[in-house]
């Protein structure tokens, strides 16, 4: 086995921690999870399996968490990996990197997974959802989590990544309500995001292109074009384009709910936002910048 550290951040995962560990433990070293004081059994499960726990108060800032989490386990082995609670590792994808990890040369420096999304027992295969690749396995000390507070990924400091042709499956197994409220608090993360890229108010590291290069295009696109729109008719325009353009019909009906939530109330909820926020402050920095701060508790 080569040694790897695992990083998972949790609160409240007792549904899916169990899955997540058990899927590393063929691969990894070492688990360390930080918890974000969960209130459920997420630590009492993730201690029995094995795993390390570190406690840390969540910012609502995904980076800061992850950078803070990759420090305070002090990683002493060769290779670092992330993972999310509601993820795991398929077994083809352990026997890949058991059979290939040690065998790479010195200057691959990080690895895509391509993640495998499921929705309420369904692959989501059409309207732009596969194949995604995530930078997800970095050797220890040049990877790190860009600066964002949406859409974050990690980028490397130095080297070349590669990918990995197995699979890390995404199937979170908590109910729609959960998902509403958790996508309640993204709206307003990526709007607060949004208005930081349009108005500067601080400094954003935007470095995917040195690690995940899907991610760069997406992300160019975005800012070039989706955001160049008009408020709400850019998401109307959206769902079409995933739905009909990019085949999502093609997929289970089960998941033209995923679609409609994701590829267009979503996108709807992001410009609500954006569009009170922006009436509110009457479009003055300053003030738009307090109403994301005090308002919405959420700090650059």
């Amino acid at each position: 086995m080569t040694q790897i550290t695992a990083i998972i951040l949790t609160f409240n995962e007792e549904k899916h921690i169990a899955r997540c560990i058990k899927s590393l433990q063929a691969v990894c070293s070492r688990i360390c999870i930080i918890d974000s004081f969960s209130t459920d059994r997420t630590i009492e499960i993730a201690s029995s399996l094995g795993a390390e726990v570190y406690a840390h108060a969540w910012e609502n800032n995904y980076a800061k968490q992850l950078n803070w989490g990759i420090q305070a386990a002090q990683i002493q082995t060769e290779w670092t990996l992330r993972i999310d609670a509601d993820e795991y590792l398929t077994e083809e994808l352990q026997q890949e990197i058991n059979l290939k990890l040690a065998a790479l040369s010195s200057h691959i420096s990080g690895i895509e997974f391509t993640r495998k999304v499921l929705f309420k027992g369904k692959w989501i295969r059409f309207g732009g959802f596969y194949p995604i690749h995530l930078l997800r396995l970095w050797r220890t000390g040049l990877g790190a989590c860009e600066q964002r507070l949406m859409d974050e990924h990690i980028v490397l400091s130095q080297g070349e990544t590669i990918r990995f042709a197995e699979h890390v499956v995404d199937e979170n197994l908590n109910s729609m309500h959960w998902w509403v409220s958790k996508h309640n608090n993204y709206a307003r993360r990526e709007a607060a995001d949004v208005l930081n890229q349009k108005y500067q108010f601080t400094f954003t590291t935007d470095l995917s292109a040195a690690g995940n290069s899907q991610a760069h295009v997406k992300r160019t696109a975005k800012n070039s074009l989706y955001n160049r729109l008009p408020l709400g008719l850019r998401a109307v325009a959206y769902f079409i384009f995933r739905f009909i353009f990019q085949l999502g019909f093609l997929d289970h009906p089960k998941v033209w709910v995923f679609h409609f939530m994701q590829g267009l109330w979503y996108r709807l909820l992001v410009d609500m936002n954006i569009y009170e926020a922006e009436k509110a402050a009457q479009s003055n920095p300053e003030r738009l910048k307090e109403i994301i701060q005090q308002e919405w508790k959420i700090e650059f």
